[in-house]
């Protein structure tokens, strides 16, 4: 596994040069941020090729997959954004589902999850970016959210059957929604194409709060997975001093 930091949490509001700067510091060798569309692409690449890091994870456009009707405004949204990877030499796109249509069953809503997806995987093909679902806690930070367990994530990747197509396990997420975070990734480790982290309660650091970070990054060291765990938190203590920390317990 390698690390990448995502920008737009740990040094949310700071300038990119700067940010990209203290990360080549850490000995942490990409990073990542949410909206592609939002930023000078141009300068990302330069701070990128200045301080020689990678890429590792952006997001596609924010439309949801579990209303039939949004699918073509996903795809074209998708499109767009498999243009600006390739642009930007990244591997992997983020992709939330959409939150719960009310009076809708799950059912219904689960298989327009994967009818998108299977339509997606048409545009993915050849181009070297894979798209990962990710799901999300309800109880703390995204009431609403139709994609909760892992369980089900990886049930829609099998449905889609691509390897295109493949879950990013957050585990701040999954420790909320569901804890056996160990069996859960380890039993899946085939189906994951990214990792988010966070100290929890609190999402902040990760060596703060209930998480054994160096045993669960043991265990993904011990699997077959070769991606990234992208460390996606909000400090409240010295940013490169935490940084460092987690670059200390991969290289141990």
């Amino acid at each position: 596994m390698k690390l990448s930091v995502c920008v737009d949490a740990v040094f949310e509001g700071q300038d990119i040069e700067a940010a990209l700067e203290v990360v080549s510091r850490c000995r942490i060798p990409a990073f990542e941020f949410w909206k592609w569309w939002d930023k000078d692409l141009d300068r990302v690449m330069k701070a990128r090729d200045r301080f020689r890091l990678d890429i590792a994870a952006c997001c596609t456009k924010f439309v949801t997959l579990v209303d039939p009707a949004k699918r073509n405004e996903y795809l074209d949204g998708l499109g767009e954004s498999i243009a600006a990877a390739k642009r930007l030499d990244c591997p992997t796109l983020i992709s939330q589902v959409g939150d719960l249509r009310p009076g809708v069953s799950r059912e219904e809503q689960h298989q327009s999850l994967v009818d998108g997806l299977k339509a997606a995987v048409n545009i993915l093909k050849g181009t070297d970016v894979q798209l990962v679902i990710e799901p999300l806690n309800e109880l703390v930070d995204h009431a609403g959210y139709y994609l909760i367990e892992s369980g089900e994530a990886f049930q829609i990747v099998d449905e889609v059957g691509s390897p295109d197509i493949r879950v990013v396990f957050d585990i701040y997420h999954q420790q909320i929604s569901e804890g056996n975070v160990l069996r859960n990734l380890t039993s899946n480790i085939n189906r994951i194409g990214h990792f988010h982290a966070a100290g929890n309660p609190g999402r902040h650091e990760l060596s703060m709060g209930e998480l054994n970070y160096p045993n669960i990054f043991q265990a993904i060291n011990d699997s077959d997975y070769q991606g990234y765990v992208g460390l996606e938190y909000w400090p409240v203590h010295d940013i490169e001093a935490g940084l460092h920390r987690v670059a200390d317990w991969v290289s141990a």
